[in-house]
């Protein structure tokens, strides 16, 4: 019989991270308290219980319930010291999950009113990673998102401020919040400025909305990696065309089946995924709201899905491949997988 490795030792590389949705449930009680601001009944309950709140984000009332408690939770990040505390943090954990590279994805306008603007915001978060590595020994950079529910003219200033900082640790450029609003082209000049720049494409697609979602990240935002893309399972021609371009999708399954994207965790089609070829990045998207990090993703591929650890090594290097740390780095993570698949039992 198969050891059953730890997985929290497995080296991975975390690849689908939201910045407010990293944050550990204390840190964002005791903030709430520090400054007076009362969340929701529901998000309470969930951070008190470490059950996290029942969400259905696949009608646009739910989304929006989703979108409120998130909201709440960003209320509560008002210094560049509570930015500070949340980058650390969520080093230390992704750490702990056996994490050696982070790509955390932001969108500096949520900050910036408090921050002192734009600018200012997204120096303050860029401090605080630069911090945060020192501090854990974790990679870590920096995705700048654009929200698909603004004007795409905001996008366009976020890609040409990402840019600005691509020597600062901001590596690529995405585009998040529901996929059913605001057309992919509409972000394609946007997304040229990124490119252009020398910043990967990593767009949100195919979680809330079907294959067709993932094909205009291909088509019209040149994407390298896509952000869920989990719906590309319903079209074998589609999966092909991934595989083939060897293009990573972010797979996060806790949120997509507490957003009821799928219903149960053996509905998240992993097997199709990977068995089509298509790379996959296991991530945790917002652990804050789902209540589960990176290693329990894999926990999840392994429990639902039958992966087995060699299975599950192979996952960790695609999320190594993908990543854009250095190749020194991705060689020393490469050679920790292998040591934890072939260690003697």
């Amino acid at each position: 019989m198969e050891r059953v490795r730890d997985l929290s030792e497995l080296p991975k590389a975390h690849l689908h991270l939201h910045f407010t949705g990293s944050m550990r449930p204390g840190t964002l009680l005791e903030l709430a308290d520090k400054y007076g601001v009362r969340l929701p009944d529901a998000l309470s309950e969930a951070l008190v219980s470490g059950e996290p709140p029942s969400l259905r984000a696949t009608d646009e009332r739910g989304w929006f319930r989703f979108q409120r408690l998130y909201d709440a939770a960003r209320s509560c990040l008002r210094t560049p010291e509570d930015i500070q505390r949340l980058v650390r943090e969520a080093a230390e954990e992704d750490v702990k999950d056996g994490s050696g590279w982070l790509e955390i994805q932001v969108d500096p306008t949520s900050y910036a009113p408090r921050l002192g603007g734009l600018i200012p915001a997204l120096e303050v978060i860029l401090d605080a990673v630069d911090s945060a590595a020192r501090e854990t020994g974790l990679g870590m950079r920096v995705l700048v998102a654009a929200n698909r529910m603004k004007h795409p003219l905001d996008a366009r200033t976020l890609a040409r401020l990402a840019v600005r900082y691509a020597d600062r640790g901001v590596v690529g450029f995405g585009l998040s919040n529901d996929e059913r609003r605001g057309l992919a082209r509409d972000f394609d000049r946007a997304f040229a400025i990124a490119r252009e720049g020398g910043l990967l494409s990593a767009p949100h697609g195919g979680e809330l909305a079907g294959p067709s979602s993932v094909r205009d990240c291909l088509d019209d935002l040149h994407a390298n990696r896509i952000g869920h893309g989990v719906q590309a399972a319903e079209d074998p021609r589609l999966l092909k065309r991934l595989a083939d371009r060897q293009v990573t999708c972010e797979v996060c399954p806790a949120s997509n089946v507490a957003l009821g994207v799928y219903e149960k965790p053996e509905d998240v089609p992993l097997r199709t995924l990977f068995e089509a070829g298509v790379p996959l990045a296991l991530g945790a998207d917002d652990p804050l709201l789902f209540g589960s990090r990176l290693a329990a993703q894999y926990e999840i591929a392994r429990e639902h899905h039958g992966f087995s650890d060699a299975e599950l090594a192979e996952l960790a290097r695609q999320s190594i491949r993908a990543s854009v740390a250095p190749e020194g780095v991705k060689a020393e993570l490469l050679a920790g997988v292998d040591k934890w698949l072939h260690a003697p039992a």
